[in-house]
């Protein structure tokens, strides 16, 4: 007796993954009153919620409060080394992300009217999904599976215990010494928040730290995280990593035809991030994927029409840089696109990135070398926070404001290093997406005392050689004889 056929699901939308992408659509749609499949094989939250932005920032969140008792000296308060416990700085993490799991919850999502899923998903046919003995045949899908911690091939890494993102938050017993392998955003943050919680801490890679940021500001967060006792090694070859007792041996080529090692009790990997695209029958579907992702278009759609790719899982050449944001903003024009039948298209000339260092590094738009290779000759203002007189108040004066623009003063780029750097590249990211030049920065209002005044100043900056303009000074002159 053949085995009877699975029910069958018929909603106008089906999103498959749960984390940050395939959540805001599953919730837009609903809100919309549009019906809604969701289906997760794992956590709800995905691993921004639970091994990802959200815990990170939790133990930088712990690492900062560890370092105000050793710097707060200046202040007039007697410095002090904290007794730093870190099965409660594990607790601490885990409550974060515990009081924010309700709004990615199973019940959360009912509540709203989406049929959820917990089970894997698969293609069976260009129309149809089977998950959790269920068929689904949507009008539209929505690929929103993630991406999980890229594995480089170093001789002997799969012969160590090596921790992830996905696994460092749950280490319980103090680091004594932690290898972190990528000097990327990841393993500047984690490096920095280990080293202020009473670890030893060496960052090793390949190439220079944070490779896509602006040099100039890039080695001011590097020279903080020098004085702060982190070992980084930028240009340095791993050979191979092997295990030894209490811990993990990092072999490095000398650059003289030898080596030197680093011997570690914990190796962090944080070599980027891969999409997860393996077990979704995607060949069933017509859709294609590679190494960079989910084949789509400048709308997100794949190569099956009824079919977006979102978030991580899209690839990254045509769907932007994998951030959280972005995959928020992708969900968005899916909706637009998918509910409302509007053009929808990926634009990524104004998604801002920040890292959440301290000092912070945020950015929005072109770099300077980025600049100058698209448009030849550039303008460029600065400020420094030593300037500002909140960042003196609060003894925050590392790092300044850094604008790049085209020759007719149209903002092409903004680079900020230095406190709350993230917060304040907000304007910015307004600025470059409406086509603002800087003049328009330097008119409006800004609280006094906030650190937000340095990048007024800084479009102030660029207008003083007006000042000095002899045609200028004429009608001044000009007016001034006329009363």
């Amino acid at each position: 007796m053949a085995d009877p056929a699975p029910p069958v699901l018929k909603p106008d939308l089906c999103v498959i993954g749960a984390g940050s992408a395939g959540l805001s659509v599953a919730a837009a749609a609903a809100m919309f009153g549009v019906p809604v499949v969701l289906v997760e094989k794992g956590e709800m939250g995905g691993d921004c919620l639970n091994v990802g932005c959200v815990p990170s920032k939790a133990l930088i969140a712990a690492g900062a409060r560890a370092e105000a008792f050793r710097t707060a000296g200046p202040f007039g308060i007697a410095p002090a080394e904290p007794q730093v416990n870190m099965a409660r700085v594990r607790d601490h993490v885990r409550s974060v992300v515990a009081a924010i799991a309700p709004n990615d919850s199973v019940e959360r999502f009912t509540a709203l009217g989406v049929r959820v899923i917990r089970a894997p998903a698969r293609f069976v046919s260009p129309r149809a999904v089977e998950a959790g003995g269920v068929r689904i045949e949507a009008r539209r899908f929505v690929l929103a599976t993630g991406s999980r911690p890229a594995m480089p091939a170093i001789q002997g890494l799969d012969r160590i215990e090596c921790l992830t993102n996905e696994t460092i938050f749950e280490v319980s017993r103090k680091i004594e010494h932690l290898v972190v392998i990528g000097a990327g955003a990841v393993g500047l943050e984690l490096a920095q928040a280990h080293r202020r919680l009473g670890a030893a801490v060496t960052v090793i890679d390949a190439g220079p730290a944070l490779p896509h940021e602006d040099p100039e500001l890039a080695r001011i967060v590097v020279a903080a995280l020098a004085r702060e006792g982190v070992d980084l090694r930028e240009g340095a070859r791993i050979v191979r990593v092997e295990p030894r007792r209490g811990g993990v041996r990092v072999v490095l080529d000398d650059g003289e035809g030898g080596e030197t090692v680093v011997d570690g009790s914990h190796c962090l990997v944080a070599t980027g991030r891969v999409p997860v695209t393996e077990d979704l029958g995607l060949e069933a579907a017509g859709i294609r994927a590679g190494q960079d992702g989910i084949a789509v278009d400048r709308g997100l759609r794949t190569a099956n029409r009824r079919v977006y790719a979102i978030g991580d899982c899209a690839s990254a050449a045509v769907a932007g840089p994998r951030l959280t944001h972005v995959a928020n903003a992708h969900a968005g024009l899916v909706i637009r696109s998918a509910l409302f039948r509007l053009p929808a298209r990926v634009d990524a000339a104004a998604i801002p990135r920040a890292l959440y260092t301290e000092p912070e590094l945020a950015a929005v738009g072109l770099t300077e070398g980025e600049a100058r290779e698209r448009h030849g000759r550039v303008r460029i203002a600065r400020w420094p926070f030593s300037e500002n007189d909140r960042a003196q108040a609060g003894r925050e004066t590392v790092g300044h404001v850094k604008i790049v623009m085209d020759r007719k003063g149209r903002i092409l780029g903004a680079h900020i290093v230095g406190a709350r750097a993230g917060e304040l590249i907000a304007p910015w990211t307004m600025a470059i997406d409406q086509g603002l030049k800087l003049s328009a920065m330097a008119s409006y209002v800004v609280a006094y005392p906030t650190l937000s005044e340095a990048g007024k100043r800084a479009a102030i900056a660029d207008m003083q050689p007006l000042t000095a303009n002899p045609w200028i000074r004429r009608l001044i002159g000009l007016l001034r004889r006329l009363g």
